[in-house]
């Protein structure tokens, strides 16, 4: 099978001058942690734009770590320490996710908080058009994803012990207020479609639903595949989970239906059934299928698609306030941000969809 669109996990760089950890002190936590630890290798993962990620290779194995970015943050951004808790509780369920190890809130050891994840050997597709494969392939990814994300909305979350994550009353009013706030303590330059967004998601909300397990960032690069088959080894990058709205994640994993390739490698003008790649109705269906749900209206779904966009949008912006402060945790982080203004048009111009 090609690999000509994967990015192996393990493709790190050295630690950028921002993110550079006290190599020893580490080193003297995790002997007393992992038995045989020893000698300790620290690179950076050169993905994310969030919290800053690291391969630790040691003589007892190589594990990932994931902690705060130091600086002045966002209000309740970048909370690794429910990370932890929601890969834990999910640890053993349909929903595969690496093994969490430990959680480190002693900021002598790394300068922020982190926590220790198992290392997921397999591969991660960065592009939903997936160059390189052929159309069964293609298919069989996408099937597989939808397969996943239907798992997650599926469990139910006290008997998950997680019952307490996240409030579950008007998830969408609060979340377009946080998203807001978060966007306002970042703002970097006025956006007319920001400020018409701003105005109208609260005034077209959806009914309410009952609240679930939600991911909030499931999209194809934040999947680890096995090497072999097509099979998802694990779900990434739960910065965002929370309890919440169910359709509302699954349209935030449909975003790149609505994206031209120019922005974030969307799906919008290519030939998807020449692909192999389900057509955003298919996908939705199957979705639906899975979960049992009622057909969605075209309007519910559009308004989810406007306000994942926005959100988006919003956390874009405190990744480019991030790069102007020098601390985030990618080196594409200027690029990303750029990506603000455009996406917020397109999220009013789904919303002017809305009937």
């Amino acid at each position: 099978m090609s690999s000509r669109t994967s990015i192996e996990p393990t493709a790190t760089i050295p630690v950028r001058d921002a993110h550079v950890m006290d190599a020893a002190r580490l080193a003297s936590w995790l002997d007393e942690r992992l038995p045989g630890a020893g000698a300790l290798t620290i690179r950076q993962f050169s993905g994310g734009q969030s919290n800053p990620t690291y391969l630790l290779s040691t003589d007892s194995g190589r594990y990932v770590l994931r902690r705060k970015p130091p600086g002045v943050l966002l209000p309740s951004a970048h909370a690794v320490d429910r990370e932890f808790r929601i890969l834990t509780a999910l640890a053993g369920s349909a929903v595969p996710v690496p093994r969490a190890i430990c959680y480190c809130d002693d900021v002598s050891v790394a300068g922020t908080p982190f926590y220790l994840m198992e290392y997921v050997e397999g591969r991660i597709f960065w592009n939903p058009a997936l160059p390189g494969l052929t159309p069964p392939e293609r298919a069989a990814i996408y099937e597989e994803m939808n397969r996943v994300i239907a798992a997650i909305h599926a469990i139910d979350p006290d008997a998950a012990g997680l019952a307490d994550f996240g409030r579950r009353e008007n998830y969408v009013a609060r979340q377009i207020e946080r998203w807001s706030k978060q966007y306002r303590a970042s703002e970097l330059e006025y956006i007319d479609s920001m400020e018409q967004l701003i105005d109208w998601l609260p005034r077209h909300m959806p009914p309410e639903e009952p609240a679930r397990i939600t991911h909030g960032d499931f999209r194809i690069d934040n999947l680890i595949f096995d090497r072999h088959e097509l099979r998802i080894l694990a779900v990434i990058d739960w910065e965002l989970a929370t309890l919440g709205n169910a359709f509302s994640d699954f349209a935030y994993n449909c975003m790149p239906y609505r994206m031209p390739e120019a922005i974030r490698k969307g799906l919008a003008g290519l030939d998807l059934a020449q692909l192999g790649i389900p057509s955003e109705q298919a996908y939705v269906g199957k979705y639906l299928a899975r979960t049992g749900r009622s057909a969605e209206s075209t309007s519910t779904f559009n308004f989810y698609i406007a306000f994942n966009l926005f959100r988006l949008a919003s956390i874009l912006q405190g990744v480019a306030a991030r790069a102007k402060l020098g601390n985030a945790s990618s080196e594409h982080a200027t690029e990303a941000g750029s990506l603000t203004r455009p996406i917020a048009d397109l999220g009013w111009a789904q919303a002017r969809g809305v009937h």
